[in-house]
């Protein structure tokens, strides 16, 4: 099964992506600059996909990143340093970053015949109430 693996370039998806090329289904990394302030990230992801002899594709998102304000990772306020603790975590939170990554990331795999997408998020990273909301 090939497969696609979003991969930001931090722990959690790098990690991912190397559980996924040792099970050799691995067949492309995805990553997104959506104008985020860690974009170093971003070389981490090429140096995973170079290490594991893949494709890697970043895909500028970073007009629609100018628009998912509130988080620490997009606006001005400092970024928490150091273990995450649930009130730091919340200040990190881009709204539906993730939502909007994978559904591109799943246009990509179907362009590309890849039969899975794999994404590793961390688990805090969710909407708080404070952060955001829903309208019903």
């Amino acid at each position: 099964m090939r497969t696609l693996v979003v991969c930001s370039g931090g722990l959690d998806s790098v990690t991912l992506s190397h559980m996924v090329a040792v099970e050799q289904t691995l067949s492309h990394l995805i990553s997104f600059d959506y104008g985020q302030r860690h974009n170093k990230e971003l070389e981490y992801a090429r140096r995973c996909a170079k290490r594991l002899g893949v494709t890697h594709d970043i895909v500028d998102i970073s007009d629609i990143g100018r628009r998912l304000t509130g988080s620490a990772l997009t606006d001005g306020d400092a970024v928490p340093e150091g273990h995450y603790a649930e009130d730091t975590m919340r200040l990190t939170v881009v709204p539906n970053r993730n939502a909007i990554m994978l559904t591109i990331a799943f246009g990509v795999a179907m362009a590309r015949r890849a039969e899975a997408v794999a994404a590793a998020m961390h688990g805090g990273d969710q909407c708080s109430e404070a952060s955001c909301h829903s309208s019903g």
